[in-house]
C-alpha cells in the first residue's frame, strides 16, 4: 500500500510502498476513500522539516537541555548518535480519514465489515485505528465531508470549554480549517461571532456563515471594532485558532473579553502572558486538548474502555459522532472549505500547494484508484532482489520483529557490524520497518510477525517488540525450531514465564538469549577478569540513576511492560548475578516513599540479593535523581580491593597492583558484542552465550521483588 511520510530531517514529503498494516486486538482495518490534510498542523511540519538544525533547536528548547545533560553523562559520540537517530525517522503525515472497514480486530464492538466510518488515521490506502477513535459515517453523509469530522471534533471540543449560551458575543481569532468550523458551531449554538484574520477569502466564507468580520490588514486595532460591535461591553469570550509565535494575540483576547470572560486556546500562539491582563477582568484562560476526553489516554484509546456516559457526556468518539449527526442535518456546512483535491499518487503536489498556497484551505487526497496507483493489501513488501551464492545456506539469516527506537538507535547500527544477512524486518504500521529496511539493506519489509517466524528462508529470530509480546514470539519461535534473540524482559508475568519453561522441557538443545547486554561490555569483561582471581566473597553497590518515567506511560502498565523493575531492572540482576558468579540464594526489598510493591509505577526501591557464593549485591534503582549525575555507577569490594565503574566510562581500581584506572571516549555497554555473540553461536551451532536458566533465574528473581 501507498503511505504519505516525511523526512524529518529535511521535510522532504515521499509517497512509499509499506506492508498493510496488521489488525491488533481492539482496532480496525480502513480501507482509505478521503483524507484531509490539515494545514496547519501539517504546515508547521513541513517547515520544521525544512528547518536547519539551529532553527529546529531554536523551537524546541527543552530537547536542547535534555541533549546538554546527555552529554555530560554519556559523551559527546553517544549523543550525537542518539540525535542523528531521532531525526532520521520518518514521520507518517495526517490524522483525518473517511473510508470502509475491511477487518475487525478481536473485542471490536459495533463495527462491521463494509460499515463507512472515520478516523484519525494517517494518509495512507490502508490504516489500522482504536475502535475509540472511529464512528460510523452516515447514509445522508459523502466521504468528503465525512473526512472533516476529526477537525470539526477539535472545534467541537474548544466550544465545549468555553460553553457559550444563547446571545452570548463570541471571537474567533484565525480563520483557517478549525476556524470556520468554529464559527459554524458557535452559530449553531445560538451565538454572536466575530472573525478576525488577514485573508480575504477566509473573512468572506466566515461572513457568509454568519459572522462579523474584522480584517486585521485595515484594522490594526481590532479592540475598538469589536468594543462598537458590542456596545463597548467586550465580549463573552474568545477562542484562539490561530497559529503564530506572537503573544500578542492572547493579550488582544484579554483585552476584548469582559469581567469575568473566557478565552480558550485550540491553536498554537505565544504564551507569555500579562498577569494584569488577567487579574483586572477575574478572566479565565484555558487550553483545550484536541478531540476532548480520552485523548491520550491509553486506557480509553488502546483498551478501548468507555468513559461512563453520565459522568464524562462527551468523549473524543462522541464528538466525532456530534459532528457527523451536524454534517447529516446539513447544521455545519464543510463544501465551501475544500479547495484542492488531488489523487493520492499526487500527494507530493498535493503538499507543495500547503506550503506554497496561502488561499488553499481544504485539501482533499483521493484513494480512488486508477492507472497511476492501485491498491496493495499485502502484509509483505519486497526491498531488493534475492542475491543468491554458493554460500547462502551458511548465513544466519535475520528475521527481526520490532521497528521502534531502541532498534533503529541501538540493535541495527550494531547488528549490520556482525556476520548476519539482514533479512526481514517486521512492524506493526508498516513504515518504520521498511525506511529501517531500506535503510540497512534487508530483503523485505512485513507487519506479520509469524509470516516472518515461519519463514524458510529465515534461521534466526531478534524480537525487539512491546514487552508483553515477548513470550508469545519466543513460544512461536522456538516451536518452529529457530534460534531467538530477545530484547529484555522475557516475560512480563509468572503465567508466561511457566508456558516457556514448560515448552523447554519437550525440546531438545532450544536457543533462547535474552539481550541483557552490559555482562559484554569491555569494562565489565575486565572487572570479571580481575575479579576472578580473588578468591573471597563480593559486596556490590550497583546505583542506577534511572530518571522519572511519566505513570501514564506503557512501561508502567502491568499488562503491556510489565512495570520498570520487570522491564528494566531485571538488566541490573543479570548484571550482579554475573559479577557474583553464583546463583541467587534470597532477595530483600525496600521501597521508598508511601507507594508500595506491587504499584507498578514505583520506581525507587533498594534490591539486596543473597547469592549461595555468600555474595550480596545491594541494587539502588531511583527515579528522583538529576538527569546530569550518571546513569549508573557500580562498586565491588572484595579481597581488600576495589572496583569502581562510572556509566561505562570509567573503570577505577583501589588496591590493584598495576591497576589504577581506564577511561574511554565512547560509553559502550557492550550492545555490540552481544549481538557478535548470537550471531556466532548461531552460525557455529553453538548453545546460547547466556544460558537459559540464568536468564530464567533473573526472570523469576524479578517477579519475586513484586511478589507475584
Amino acid at each position: 500500500m501507498k503511505q504519505v511520510l516525511q523526512d524529518l530531517k529535511t521535510g522532504e514529503i515521499q509517497l512509499v510502498e509499506i506492508p498493510t498494516p496488521q489488525v491488533q486486538d481492539g482496532h480496525i482495518l480502513i480501507e482509505s476513500e478521503i483524507s484531509l490534510i490539515s494545514k496547519g498542523t501539517e504546515k508547521m511540519l513541513l517547515e520544521f522539516g525544512k528547518s536547519g538544525w539551529i532553527n529546529k533547536a531554536r523551537q524546541q528548547p527543552d530537547k536542547v537541555k535534555q541533549v546538554i545533560d546527555k552529554i555530560k553523562t554519556d559523551g559527546f559520540l553517544s549523543t550525537y548518535q542518539s540525535v542523528k537517530t531521532k531525526l532520521d525517522n520518518p514521520i507518517p503525515l495526517g490524522y483525518c480519514n473517511s473510508g470502509i472497514v475491511k477487518r475487525v480486530g478481536k473485542g471490536v464492538k459495533g463495527f462491521e465489515i463494509g460499515d463507512r466510518i472515520i478516523s484519525n488515521g494517517y494518509h495512507a490506502e490502508f490504516v489500522s485505528v482504536p475502535q475509540n477513535l472511529s464512528a460510523k459515517i452516515p447514509a445522508g453523509v459523502d466521504s468528503e465531508d465525512a473526512s472533516f469530522t476529526v477537525l470539526g471534533a477539535i472545534a467541537l471540543q474548544g466550544v465545549r470549554l468555553l460553553n457559550p449560551t444563547i446571545g452570548e458575543t463570541i471571537v474567533v481569532t484565525g480563520l483557517g480549517l478549525v476556524g470556520l468550523l468554529t464559527v459554524q458551531l458557535l452559530k449553531a449554538n445560538g451565538c454572536n461571532v466575530i472573525g478576525i484574520d488577514v485573508d480575504k477569502q477566509k473573512l468572506k466564507l466566515a461572513k457568509e456563515f454568519g459572522a462579523e468580520t474584522i480584517n486585521l490588514t485595515v484594522w490594526e486595532n481590532s479592540l475598538d471594532k469589536v468594543l462598537y460591535l458590542t456596545n463597548n461591553v467586550g465580549v463573552d469570550g474568545v477562542i484562539i485558532t490561530a497559529s503564530s509565535k506572537s503573544n500578542e494575540i492572547v493579550h488582544d483576547a484579554a483585552q476584548m473579553c469582559r469581567k469575568r470572560g473566557k478565552i480558550i486556546l485550540v491553536g498554537v500562539v505565544g504564551l507569555e502572558l500579562s498577569r494584569s491582563d488577567f487579574y483586572e477582568k477575574e478572566l479565565i484562560f484555558q487550553v483545550s486538548c484536541s478531540y476532548g476526553p480520552g485523548r491520550y489516554d491509553d486506557g480509553y484509546e488502546l483498551k478501548g474502555n468507555d468513559y461512563p456516559i453520565g459522568y464524562v457526556r462527551w468523549t473524543e468518539q462522541r464528538n466525532f459522532k456530534a459532528i457527523l449527526e451536524l454534517l447529516n442535518t446539513n447544521r455545519l456546512n464543510v463544501k465551501p472549505l475544500i479547495t484542492h483535491s488531488y489523487k493520492i499518487a499526487e500527494a507530493t503536489k498535493a503538499y507543495e500547494t500547503v506550503l506554497n498556497d496561502s488561499s488553499a484551505l481544504g485539501i482533499i487526497l483521493n484513494y480512488d484508484s486508477d492507472d497511476a496507483i492501485v491498491k496493495s493489501a499485502s502484509n509483505h513488501v519486497n526491498l531488493r532482489q534475492l542475491k543468491r551464492t554458493r554460500t547462502r545456506t551458511q548465513n544466519v539469516r535475520i528475521g527481526l520483529i520490532g521497528a521502534g527506537n531502541y532498534v533503529s538507535s541501538t540493535l541495527l547500527p550494531n547488528l549490520i557490524k556482525t556476520d548476519a544477512e539482514l533479512y526481514t524486518i517486521v512492524s506493526a504500521n508498516g513504515f518504520k520497518a521498511t525506511h529501517l529496511g531500506e535503510k540497512y539493506n534487508f530483503q523485505s519489509t512485513s507487519t506479520d510477525p509469524f509470516e516472518v517466524i515461519n519463514s524458510p528462508e529465515i534461521n534466526a529470530i531478534i524480537i525487539a517488540t512491546q514487552h508483553d509480546s515477548h513470550a508469545d514470539l519466543v513460544i512461536t519461535s522456538i516451536k518452529a525450531n529457530k534460534p531467538v534473540f530477545v530484547e529484555k524482559p522475557l516475560a512480563v508475568n509468572p503465567a508466561q514465564l511457566m508456558e516457556i519453561e514448560q515448552l523447554l522441557k519437550g525440546k531438545e538443545n532450544p536457543f533462547i538469549m535474552i539481550g541483557f547486554n552490559r555482562r559484554f561490555s569491555p569494562f565489565i569483561i575486565k572487572m570479571k577478569q580481575m575479579l576472578d582471581m580473588i578468591a573471597s566473597e563480593k559486596t556490590i553497590i550497583y546505583t542506577i540513576n534511572a530518571g522519572a518515567i511519566p505513570n501514564e506511560h506503557w512501561v508502567h502498565d502491568p499488562e503491556r511492560g510489565g512495570g520498570r523493575i520487570i522491564g528494566e531492572v531485571c538488566h541490573f540482576i543479570d548484571l550482579v548475578r554475573y559479577l557474583a558468579d553464583s546463583p541467587i540464594a534470597n532477595v530483600e526489598t525496600i521501597v521508598t516513599g508511601a507507594r508500595k510493591i506491587p504499584d507498578y509505577t514505583d520506581d525507587n526501591i533498594t534490591i539486596t540479593l543473597k547469592f549461595n557464593s555468600g555474595s550480596i549485591a545491594t541494587i539502588h534503582y531511583l527515579s528522583t535523581g538529576h538527569k546530569s549525575y550518571p546513569k549508573e555507577r557500580i562498586e565491588i569490594f572484595s579481597g581488600g580491593k576495589v572496583l569502581q565503574l562510572d556509566n561505562f566510562r570509567t573503570l577505577r581500581g583501589f588496591g590493584w597492583s598495576g591497576f589504577s584506572s581506564k577511561q574511554s571516549f565512547r560509553q559502550d555497554k557492550g550492545h555490540r558484542q552481544t549481538l557478535v555473540e548470537f550471531v556466532n553461536a548461531v552460525k557455529d551451532g553453538q548453545p546460547s552465550p547466556i544460558p537459559i536458566d540464568i536468564a530464567i533465574e533473573v526472570t523469576r528473581t524479578s517477579f519475586n521483588i513484586l511478589k507475584l
